[in-house]
């Protein structure tokens, strides 16, 4: 066993870890270089909202890798935005998107879009409709 310079023991064949960066795996070997998520090529928006569906395998399923089972327990206790997942879960966005893309494809999650601002009800008639009730 070998010391680096910060103190920590290292084992032998440690050269995957960086005490001071952490982990160097890149993004690419977590999404086996991938870049858009699943072969429908759905995009995530960063609000998107992600909801772990009730029948989604636990964190011990192997078939799983271990990206995928850190979302879903993000996901687990609350619905989550693809921002918040990738905060979270500590990986870049567009490594967030094709995991997502992969449990989407297995029915793990599902995603509610967010709403075009073009659909939203005109601040108008929001307005029209609290003097109304106010008026009540």
């Amino acid at each position: 066993m070998t010391e680096h310079t910060t103190g920590i023991p290292s084992e032998p064949g440690s050269q995957w870890y960086d005490h001071e960066a952490g982990p160097l795996v890149r993004p690419y070997a977590m999404t086996g270089g991938r870049t858009r998520p699943g072969p429908s090529g759905v995009h995530f928006d960063l609000i998107a909202l992600v909801t772990l569906d009730a029948a989604a395998p636990g964190a011990d399923d192997p078939a799983l890798g271990p990206e995928h089972r850190t979302l879903i327990e993000l996901c687990r206790p609350e619905t989550q935005s693809v921002a918040e997942l990738a905060a979270g879960a500590d990986l870049p966005v567009g490594v967030i998107r094709v995991l997502l893309g992969d449990l989407v494809e297995r029915g793990c999650v599902t995603v509610s879009r967010p709403v075009p601002p073009a659909h939203l009800p005109d601040e108008r008639i929001l307005r029209e409709v609290i003097e109304g009730l106010r008026a009540l």
